[in-house]
């Protein structure tokens, strides 16, 4: 691949482009889906693809190669640079980061068993077992594993290989047709899979939501389950992009140092953490991942920010580069020192909720927002859960949502699912005073 790789860049410089990032991936990928409690599919990937970014006189573009012979390569960056010369500059362009880097292996990423692996079916078992035990009657659900090499070659002196993997499992438990939970793990070394607790948990929520009755519309302290919360956080990590501030996609426009959360929060992207999901060496320019810390206390720090960006703001950067706009790699939100149990006494009354999609914005500036509770919802009273509710709607505030968590739970928990793309960790968190409507059927 770093042949490919080099054959691009040098046929690029050669047209005459400036800046040229190019970032090759070869994945395997299996994939075992399951429905009423059996195995429905299994499926396994190769793939290979180039991710590319040139520059011309500040021009920008970038494309995705699946066919890469060389004639393919050429027309396709003849094709490109055609293109390039009749878009208008982007003056605020700074260019990408100057190369070599150092890169240091971070534990817990790779794991030659996972791809050694011969059976995973086995582990979708335990999940639909520990569920069954639990009262379910039904589960659907899907296992993937993960294989992924990383090739990165650029204009200024960077080339650079990661190699990862991964295992994660998504499960959801049924009752009746109103009564489901929703459970998750996700891990990048073999020993520490537990899918047997996103099973029970699953069942566990889809058990407490028998019979659920129609919820009501007002204002509750809401408790945001970690499922339900990394819904949440994932969606803030684009708002907390440069690119979504500048683009008007984020309600932290102009808010560098000022206060957008409550004094107990702090919320971190952390590239190089262990054992999660979104860790690499480095970013889509080659610079080495870290760890950054968007809001401190409750005060906006940064945004996240590549080489380009971080120039312009005068700052360094973030270390967060793709290759058109800085994303995050693995949300971190501190936790606090209450227990689960803790957490739900602090609630006269209120709903908990276990998990959400369909989260909407109304205006992105401003942060006005709505989500759909998903699998069990629940009134809280006096500190305990009373009875199963549904058809309600979260309508709120993002950054309303933020200045308002009363309390953080102390044991963080590992998010990512289709509905949760930026993995997070996130402990349980109270929420006062959420908007809560009825849903629309």
């Amino acid at each position: 691949m770093f042949e490919i790789n080099e054959l691009i860049l040098k046929k690029a410089k050669e047209l005459g482009f400036g800046d040229v990032v190019v970032l090759a991936y070869e994945q395997n990928r299996r994939q075992v889906r399951f429905a009423n409690n059996e195995i429905t599919v299994a499926k396994n990937w190769h793939t290979q693809k180039v991710n590319l970014f040139v520059e011309y006189q500040k021009r920008l573009a970038s494309t995705t190669l699946t066919a890469l012979d060389e004639k393919t390569i050429e027309k396709t960056l003849q094709m490109l640079m055609k293109s390039v010369k009749n878009l208008a500059p982007k003056e605020d362009y700074y260019g990408i980061a100057e190369g070599p880097f150092e890169y240091k292996d971070i534990p817990e990423t790779f794991d030659k068993a996972i791809v050694e692996l011969d059976e995973p079916n086995e582990y979708v078992e335990v999940a639909i077992n520990a569920a069954l035990e639990e009262g379910a009657k039904r589960t659907a659900g899907v296992l993937y594993t993960d294989h992924n090499k990383l090739y990165l070659t650029t204009s200024n002196g960077v080339e650079a290989f990661d190699e990862g993997t991964g295992i994660e499992i998504s499960i959801r438990a049924f009752i009746g047709d109103e009564e489901s939970g929703h459970g998750t793990n996700s891990v990048r070394v073999l020993k520490k899979f537990d899918p047997e607790s996103a099973g029970r948990k699953a069942g566990e929520i889809a058990k407490m939501a028998v019979n659920p009755v129609q919820g009501e519309a007002g204002t509750f302290d809401v408790i945001f389950d970690p499922l339900a919360f990394a819904n949440l956080m994932s969606y803030m990590s684009f708002m907390a992009s440069a690119f979504a501030v500048e683009a008007g996609f984020s309600f932290l426009v102009g808010k560098l140092g000022q206060k957008v959360a409550n004094d107990i929060v702090t919320i971190k992207d952390v590239g190089n953490m262990p054992n999660a999901y979104g860790t690499r060496k480095f970013d889509d320019e080659g610079v080495p991942t870290r760890e950054t810390t968007i809001i401190e206390n409750g005060t906006l720090n940064t945004y996240l920010l590549n080489t380009s960006f971080a120039r312009k703001y005068k700052r360094e950067t973030t270390a967060n580069a793709g290759l058109l706009m800085p994303e995050a790699w693995n949300v971190y939100v501190e936790p606090g020192d209450y227990s689960k149990e803790e957490l739900f006494s602090e609630v006269k009354r209120g709903i908990y909720i276990t998990n959400v999609w369909y989260t909407r914005f109304q205006n992105y500036v401003t942060g006005d927002f709505s989500t759909i509770p998903r699998d069990g919802a629940f009134l809280i009273e006096n500190g305990e859960i009373v009875k199963p509710i549904r058809n309600i709607r979260v309508s709120d505030n993002f950054q309303h949502i933020l200045e308002s968590i009363e309390a953080l739970g102390k044991d963080l928990y590992h998010i990512h699912w289709w509905e949760v793309a930026t993995p997070v960790f996130t402990p349980y968190v109270l929420v006062k005073d959420v908007g809560i409507t009825k849903a629309t059927k």
